[in-house]
C-alpha cells in the first residue's frame, strides 16, 4: 500500500468519527462559559460543575472599572492597588479580558515586538501544504502526522529524485504533539467540541496560537500544559492578542517563566520548592504523604503545567487566573497551598496512595466552588522571600546535600501586615 493511499484511508475514518461526533453534540446547551451542560451523573465523569457561586458586582462597580480600564497606566501604583480591589470583589466576565490585557500589558509588548505574528502564521503553512494538512483539520491529521514521522525516519539519508519537501522532522514533531494536546483540551467547551464550525476554527485559534509561539521562541518551544493556557486566553481574548498574552505570560519574569522549557526541568524544580515550602507550612501534612507514597511531583506538577484549570468550578479557575496574571508566580504557589489546606483534614483520614492521590488530582466541588475557595485563597498569604529562601534550599540540597532552613531564612523585619501564615522568619518578632 502506497504512503498516499495511507492518507486517504485515515482521513475517510477520521471523517466517519467526526460525523459519529458531530450528531453526539447536537442539541447540546451550554452553560454561561461556554461548557456543555451534563446531566448530574455525568458531571463527576466529566468533573465539572455547573453549579457557580461567584459574586457579580453593582452596575455602580462596573462603571467604575470601566473608567479605571480606560486611563490605564500598568506603571502607576495606583492602578494597580484599584485593580487589586476589584479582583478582590470578582471580575465581570464581559471585562475580564480588557484586564487581563492591561495587566499583562499586551499592546506595548506587540508594539516593541519585531516579531509578526501574521508573516510567522504564512510561513508555518508552507510546510503544512507539503505534508498536506490544513490547520482546520488538524486533529484528523494526527494518524497521518505520525505516518509522516515514521516515513521520514525510515527514509532518512536516502536519496531520490523527488522534490524536497519544505518540513523537517522538527516541524512534524511539534505539529504532531500540539495536535495531540489539543484533543485532550477542555473537549466539552462550545469552542473546541466536536466539529461544528465554530470548534473547527477554534481548535484551528489554538493550533495557530500554540505554533507561533513555538516559532517565536524556540528555546522554550512547545511543551506539555500550554495548551490549557492558551485555551483559557483565547476563551477571554482575540487570537492574536491570545499569542501575545501567552507570550506575557510564559516570558515575563514576574509569571511563569520559571514553570517553562523544553526539558520540564524548571517546573521540576518548582515542585520542589513547593515541597520544601508544604514541609514548612504543613510539617505534618509533608510527612503523612510522604508515608503513603504520594511525591509532591505527583499533583503539584499537573496544576501548575495546566494552571489549575482542572478544577470542576470554572468561576473559582478564572478567579484563580484573575490573581495570578495580578501577582504571578506567588498567586501559583498561594493556589497550591490554598487547595491543600482545604483538603488537609480529608487527606490526613486517608492512608492509601490510591485513596490520596485522586482527591489531589480531582479536588471535590465543594471545595473547589467558588463561594469556598476564592476567600480562603485572599486570606493564604505567600510572599516572593519566602520563595526565593525555599528556592536557595533546594539549589543548595542538589549541590551538598540536606541544609538548615535557617541558612536561607531572611534577616530583614518583615512588617506585621505581611507576614505569611506559618512561622515567623527569625527576628520578625523583635
Amino acid at each position: 500500500m502506497s504512503f498516499k493511499t495511507m492518507r486517504r484511508k485515515t482521513s475517510s475514518s477520521a471523517g466517519r468519527r467526526s460525523s459519529t461526533t458531530r450528531r453526539r453534540s447536537e442539541n447540546l446547551r451550554f452553560d454561561e462559559f461556554g461548557f456543555a451542560l451534563t446531566k448530574r451523573k455525568d458531571q463527576k465523569l466529566h468533573h465539572r460543575c455547573h453549579d457557580y457561586s461567584f459574586t457579580q458586582l453593582s452596575s455602580v462597580r462596573v462603571k467604575e472599572l470601566c473608567e479605571l480600564l480606560s486611563y490605564w497606566n500598568g506603571g502607576s501604583f495606583i492602578c494597580k492597588s484599584q485593580i487589586e480591589r476589584f479582583i478582590r470583589m470578582g471580575i465581570p466576565q464581559s471585562l475580564r479580558g480588557r484586564v487581563w490585557k492591561c495587566l499583562l500589558g499586551i499592546d506595548s509588548l506587540r508594539d516593541t515586538s519585531d516579531f509578526s505574528y501574521q508573516k510567522c502564521l504564512l510561513e508555518v503553512r508552507v510546510p503544512l501544504v507539503d505534508l498536506g494538512v490544513s490547520e482546520y483539520g488538524i486533529l484528523s491529521a494526527i494518524a497521518t502526522l505520525s505516518e509522516t514521522q515514521n516515513h521520514l525516519g525510515l527514509n532518512l539519508g536516502e536519496g531520490s529524485g523527488a522534490p524536497v519537501p519544505r518540513y523537517s522532522a522538527d516541524d512534524i514533531t511539534v505539529f504532531r504533539q500540539i495536535a495531540l494536546d489539543l484533543q485532550r483540551s477542555f473537549p466539552t467547551h462550545r469552542s473546541l467540541m466536536g466539529d461544528s464550525p465554530e470548534a473547527i476554527e477554534g481548535q484551528a485559534k489554538l493550533f495557530r496560537v500554540l505554533i507561533a509561539y513555538a516559532k517565536y521562541s524556540p528555546q522554550v518551544g512547545y511543551s506539555q500544559g500550554m495548551s490549557y493556557l492558551a485555551a483559557v486566553l483565547l476563551m477571554q481574548l482575540g487570537e492574536e492578542e491570545a499569542f501575545w498574552a501567552l507570550t506575557a505570560l510564559l516570558d515575563k519574569p514576574k509569571y511563569l517563566t520559571e514553570l517553562f522549557d523544553l526539558n520540564l526541568t524548571r517546573v521540576q524544580h518548582q515542585v520542589k520548592v513547593f515541597d520544601q515550602f508544604l514541609k514548612h507550612r504543613k510539617p505534618l501534612l509533608s510527612q503523612h504523604l510522604e508515608s503513603v507514597g504520594v511525591s509532591s511531583v505527583h499533583f503539584v506538577m499537573p496544576w501548575f503545567l495546566t494552571l489549575f484549570t482542572s478544577l470542576p468550578c470554572w468561576d473559582s479557575v478564572l478567579a484563580v487566573w484573575d490573581l495570578i496574571i495580578l501577582h504571578g508566580l506567588s498567586a501559583v504557589f498561594r493556589t497550591a497551598l490554598t487547595l491543600v489546606e482545604l483538603l488537609e483534614s480529608r487527606l490526613m483520614d486517608l492512608t492509601d496512595e490510591g485513596a490520596v492521590l485522586p482527591l489531589l488530582l480531582r479536588v471535590p466541588f465543594d471545595v473547589s466552588k467558588y463561594a469556598v475557595f476564592i476567600p480562603a485563597l485572599w486570606n493564604t498569604e505567600v510572599q516572593d522571600w519566602e520563595l526565593k529562601c525555599m528556592s536557595g534550599l533546594v539549589l543548595d540540597e542538589s549541590h551538598h546535600g540536606p541544609v538548615t532552613i535557617l541558612a536561607h531564612w531572611p534577616t530583614w523585619r518583615t512588617p506585621a501586615s505581611r507576614v505569611p501564615t506559618g512561622p515567623s522568619p527569625p527576628g520578625s518578632e523583635l
